[in-house]
């Protein structure tokens, strides 16, 4: 059952006080009376359920500026109403100025009364409300909420401490499923723009047209369909961060437009004759490799070095060691509230399994997994035959028909193939991840496809 709202009525007055009580009442509200500011201050230091005050000014002792005084000394979470019985500016000014929330002056209109208290509560829950979301938030998209010891992502962290209060672009790296929205929220709310907007938009998402009007906005009249004017994301993100998800998929022509928004810090609406100035703090993220697409020619360098300000790159989840454990429990306790289900556990031999498998799709994938056994599992234990056959089977996965090459010490080889043996070899230890290979040998993802395809067409290797 929830409780009523405390309020307290101080007045040495007693014909006033008990009116003033009765008022209050009427509105469902509990209501105590005292005729002493110094009683009254003693017992808001010891009842926290008290939400609010009703005080005269003129009281022998105490009067009503020192109560206020006295209670935004004490930092008690109080909403305070003074009524003065003289009306005058200077007293009303005095009394909001030492911290009262609002004044009456009397004779006090008991109508007036109820509902001035009625609106400071109701601004105070809604406050309460708006705190309490942003909390979860917080341990929503805040750190908290990127599980992880392992010392790959300890070192993520630190990077992300550093670069969170600055104004500075960064780009967020790593495979699909890793959470790089989740880092680009977390680096937001630590921010000192955290109270302003954070919008997210997927460049890979939105054809080339649609996204220029969702990034720049449009006039009425710009286009066919455009019947109104469309503010757009550079605007709406103005004082906060604007996160541009895929980056990597900006056609060529948007590229330039957003180096020179990011050079100029104003836009033009599409249609549009004004510029407008915009203050946002830019966070990008993408799973390709932007520097070999420079040099490819797919992106523009100038580009690529404005945002690569601060490069943040999130480990895949088989590179992440010892993390899947903890990420299995905070699942599987999110999982089950979110679906009502009773608590459930692995089986040593289905955890076992999920340690085996190389979640090509990462932290996404193993959240998708843990759901739909989730969703058909009735509590309890989760056995290993509950795991998707892909996860259970992941001992023969591509990878591992990769045969293990010879050691590199032995009779003398040519250079191209000691070569060709390393590259085997860590593809086989990568169980046929190529993006992980890839980066292990130091070269381009391009360059490892290209080599494949040589030594698929000379017989050295198959898919």
């Amino acid at each position: 059952m929830v409780e009523k709202p405390q309020v307290l009525v101080i007045d040495d007055e007693t014909g006033s006080r008990e009116s003033m009580a009765i008022a209050i009442e009427k509105a469902g509200l509990t209501v105590r009376t005292f005729d002493d500011a110094r009683h009254a201050l003693a017992f808001l230091n010891t009842t926290p359920e008290v939400q609010l005050v009703v005080c005269d000014l003129r009281m022998p002792e105490m009067d009503g500026i020192e109560l206020i005084q006295q209670a935004r000394k004490q930092e008690l979470d109080i909403a305070i109403v003074l009524v003065t019985g003289f009306g005058s500016i200077e007293n009303a000014v005095q009394a909001m100025q030492v911290g009262a929330d609002d004044y009456l002056t009397k004779p006090v209109d008991l109508y007036e009364l109820r509902k001035r208290v009625m609106n400071l509560l109701d601004n105070r829950r809604l406050k309460e409300e708006v705190t309490n979301l942003r909390q979860m938030l917080d341990k929503r998209f805040g750190y908290e909420s990127i599980i992880g010891r392992s010392g790959s992502m300890e070192r993520l962290f630190e990077k992300m401490r550093m670069v969170a209060p600055t104004r500075s672009s960064v780009l967020i790296t790593g495979e699909s499923g890793t959470g790089k929205e989740l880092v680009a929220n977390a680096l937001h709310l630590n921010s000192p723009r955290a109270h302003e907007r954070f919008l997210a938009i997927n460049c890979g998402a939105i054809p080339h047209e649609i996204l220029e009007s969702e990034l720049f906005g449009h006039e009425r009249g710009a286009f066919t369909g455009a019947v109104s004017r469309k503010i757009g994301k550079f605007e709406l993100a103005h004082k906060g961060t604007l996160f541009l998800d895929e980056i990597g998929e900006l056609s060529a022509a948007l590229q330039v437009k957003l180096l020179r928004v990011l050079e100029e810090r104003k836009i033009m609406r599409v249609g549009g004759h004004e510029l407008i100035e915009v203050d946002f703090r830019l966070l990008a993220a993408t799973h390709r490799n932007l520097e070999e697409m420079v040099e490819d020619g797919e992106f523009r360098e100038d580009l690529y070095y404005r945002l690569k300000v601060v490069t943040l790159d999130i480990p895949p989840l088989r590179e992440r060691h010892g993390d899947l454990p903890l990420l299995v429990d905070h699942y599987l306790k999110e999982l089950a509230e979110e679906h009502d289900k009773p608590a459930m556990h692995l089986t040593a031999e289905a955890l076992e399994a999920l340690n085996r498998f190389s979640w090509p799709g990462n932290v996404r994938q193993l959240r998708n997994v843990l759901e739909s056994v989730i969703i058909f599992q009735p509590g309890g234990e989760i056995p290993l035959e509950s795991l998707p056959a892909e996860v259970v089977d992941s001992g023969s996965a591509a990878g591992q028909d990769i045969p293990p090459v010879q050691p590199l010490l032995g009779e003398p080889r040519t250079m191209e193939e000691i070569e060709r043996q390393a590259i085997l070899e860590t593809l086989r230890r990568t169980r046929g991840h190529r993006a992980d290979a890839a980066k292990l040998l130091g070269i381009g993802l391009r360059t490892l496809q290209r080599k494949l395809k040589d030594y698929k067409d000379q017989g050295h290797y198959q898919d």
